[in-house]
């Protein structure tokens, strides 16, 4: 199974708002491939020739409901300048804690099921703890993230309630300053 760009429904389609269900484990060959083409998708659209050939837009996460599939299965791929990139191919990932503290990036965020540019901020948790089945490892984890990589875990799990990033900006002043919160450039 390979994903093309076409595959990415849009946030004009009712079906992004859709709950997910759980997996069932061990994954069923179907659901194991989903996540394999999930991860191949975020991949392929971090390298630059690839994505310009296939018409991908860069992403660092994904999940399977993007591709109107509600299943809670997600994959991340957060690039790093040594090369040792953080990877994440997830069943079933749940947050079972969080800091009170927020934090948000400074430049808003974005989604490949979202065209249009919704700005402002939006607050995410700064640390999280996430319980998960780790497709690639073949094992339950535990996941404590912060930073970057916490909110990208947050984006993703959202789209599991058919939650989209715009629906946390405040309404009425979307740069309105968050008391505390941890900025990230």
């Amino acid at each position: 199974m390979k994903l093309e760009a076409k595959d990415i429904i849009k946030d004009s389609n009712p079906l992004i708002r859709t709950k997910s269900e759980n997996v069932v484990l061990p994954l069923s060959e179907e659901d194991h491939e989903l996540a394999l083409a999930l991860l191949d998708h975020v991949k392929r659209s971090q390298d630059e020739e690839i994505a310009e050939a296939e018409g991908l837009r860069p992403a660092v996460g994904i999940a399977a409901i993007q591709v109107g599939i509600p299943k809670k299965i997600l994959a991340i791929v957060l690039p790093s300048e040594d090369g040792d990139d953080q990877v994440f191919c997830l069943a079933n990932p749940r947050i079972v804690s969080h800091s009170v503290q927020s934090s948000y990036l400074a430049e808003g965020e974005g989604c490949l099921s979202v065209d249009e540019a919704h700005e402002g901020i939006v607050p995410r948790h700064a640390r999280i703890k996430v319980r998960a089945y780790d497709i690639l490892g073949e094992q339950e984890v535990e996941i404590r993230a912060e930073s970057y990589p916490a909110i990208v875990l947050q984006h993703e799990i959202d789209h599991f309630t058919g939650t989209l990033f715009y629906d946390h900006i405040n309404k009425k002043d979307p740069w309105a300053p968050i008391e505390d919160a941890i900025v990230i450039e």
